[in-house]
C-alpha cells in the first residue's frame, strides 16, 4: 500500500515539475517578446529626435483648430494651390474677311450730325477715340491720322461713318486728330509727321498707320483699313474725280503705310506748305526706296467728299512742282528725322483725341510773276 502511494506521488510530483517548467518557458518566451516590442519603440522615438532638432519651428506649438492657425513650415517649396488664379481668356485671331462687313454704303451729309448723336451710336469705343473689338485679337494696332483745323463739321460725319466701319473690321486702333494751331498757312504732311510721333507716344504698339483727310468717307466697309507688305492708296476713286484715278502716281486723300515702311521712306516731307504736292513726293519716296503701292479694287476703293470753301490759308504752293522734282535729294534730310512741333494741347474727347501743334511759319515765297 505504501509502495503504490509513494508511486502515485512521485508522478505527481513529475507532472508538476513538468508544468513548472512548461511556465517557465512560456514566461521566457513572453518575456523576450516584450523585450523587443520596447526595443523597436524607443529606437522609433529616438530616431525622431534628431529630426526635430533640425526643424525647432516644428516643435513650437500650434493650435490648429483655430480658423486662423496655420502649419508649421517645414522648409520646403509649398506645393502650388488647387485652385489656380483667375486668368484673362485668350480671344482667338481675328478673322482676315470679317463677318459682319456690309459691303456698299449710303453715304449723304444732309442729316444734322451732332456729336452727341454719334457717341450714342458708339458705346464701345472708349475715351481717346479707343476701340479694340471684344471677341478676337487683331493681327494688328491701327493708328488713324487726321490732319485737321476748322473742320469741325466734317468731323463729325466722318465720326458717325467711320466708327462702325472701323469696328465692323474687327480692328483695335485709336482715332488721333491733329489740329494746326494759328492761321499760318496749313501744312498736310508735318501734321501727318506730327500725329506718327505722338500716337507712338501713347502706345509704343502701333504698327499700322492711316494717314485720312477729315473730308473723305469710304462707301465701302470691304475697303479695310490695314497695312500689308507694301504702302496702300485706299481713296482710288473719288467722286469728285468721276470715280476713277486722276493720274497713275495719285496718292492723296487717304494711305496707308506700316511703321516699318514710314520709316523706310523717311516719313513725309515737311516742306510743303498749302496745297498740293506733298502726295507726289510721298509716292516718289516709295518708289525711291524700291516699294510698291497697293489699292483696292476700284469697285470698293470709292469715297464721298465732303463739300467744302477752299481754305484761304491753303492755297497752292507755288514752289511744290520744283520740289517733287528733287525727292531723291531732299528725302534723307526732310522727313520724321527733321520734323519740328510744339504740343500745346492733348485733350481725349470720347471719340478722339485732339492733339494741337505749334509747326511754325512758312518760308518767305518770292512773289510770282
Amino acid at each position: 500500500m505504501s509502495r503504490l502511494l509513494g508511486g502515485t506521488l512521485e508522478r505527481v510530483c513529475k507532472a508538476v515539475l513538468l508544468l513548472c517548467l512548461l511556465h517557465f518557458l512560456v514566461a521566457v518566451i513572453l518575456y523576450f517578446d516584450v523585450y523587443a516590442q520596447h526595443l523597436a519603440f524607443f529606437s522609433r522615438f529616438s530616431a525622431r529626435g534628431p529630426a526635430r532638432a533640425l526643424h525647432p519651428a516644428a516643435s513650437s506649438s500650434t493650435n490648429f483648430s483655430r480658423p486662423n492657425a496655420t502649419a508649421p513650415s517645414s522648409g520646403l517649396p509649398e506645393a502650388p494651390s488647387a485652385r489656380p488664379g483667375p486668368t484673362a481668356p485668350v480671344l482667338p485671331p481675328c478673322p482676315d474677311l470679317p463677318p459682319g462687313l456690309v459691303g456698299r454704303l449710303l453715304i449723304e451729309f444732309t442729316t444734322p450730325m451732332p456729336l452727341e448723336r454719334v457717341q450714342r451710336e458708339n458705346p464701345g469705343v472708349l475715351l481717346g477715340g479707343r476701340y479694340a473689338p471684344p471677341d478676337c485679337t487683331p493681327a494688328q494696332t491701327v493708328a488713324v491720322i487726321i490732319p485737321f483745323r476748322h473742320r469741325e463739321h466734317h468731323l463729325r460725319y466722318w465720326l458717325h461713318y467711320l466708327h462702325p466701319i472701323l469696328r465692323r473690321q474687327r480692328l483695335r486702333y485709336g482715332v488721333y486728330v491733329i489740329n494746326q494751331h494759328g492761321e499760318d498757312t496749313f501744312n498736310r504732311a508735318k501734321l501727318l509727321n506730327v500725329g506718327f510721333l505722338e500716337a507712338l507716344k501713347e502706345d509704343a504698339t502701333y504698327d499700322c498707320f492711316i494717314f485720312s483727310d477729315v473730308d473723305l468717307v469710304p462707301m465701302d466697309d470691304r475697303n479695310l483699313y490695314r497695312c500689308g507688305d507694301q504702302p496702300r492708296h485706299f481713296a482710288i476713286a473719288m467722286d469728285k474725280f468721276g470715280f476713277r484715278l486722276p493720274y497713275a502716281g495719285y496718292f492723296g486723300g487717304v494711305s496707308g503705310l506700316s511703321k516699318a515702311q514710314f520709316l523706310r521712306i523717311n516719313g513725309f516731307p515737311n516742306e510743303y506748305w498749302g496745297w498740293g504736292g506733298e502726295d507726289d513726293d510721298i509716292f516718289n519716296r516709295i518708289s525711291l526706296t524700291g516699294m510698291k503701292i497697293s489699292r483696292p479694287d476700284i469697285r470698293i476703293g470709292r469715297y464721298r467728299m465732303i463739300k467744302h470753301d477752299r481754305d484761304k490759308h491753303n492755297e497752292p504752293n507755288p514752289q511744290r512742282f520744283t520740289k517733287i522734282q528733287n525727292t531723291k535729294l531732299t528725302m534723307k534730310r526732310d522727313g520724321i528725322g527733321s520734323v519740328r512741333y510744339q504740343v500745346l494741347e492733348v485733350s481725349r474727347q470720347p471719340l478722339f483725341t485732339n492733339i494741337t501743334v505749334d509747326i511754325g511759319r512758312p518760308p518767305s515765297w518770292p512773289p510770282r510773276g
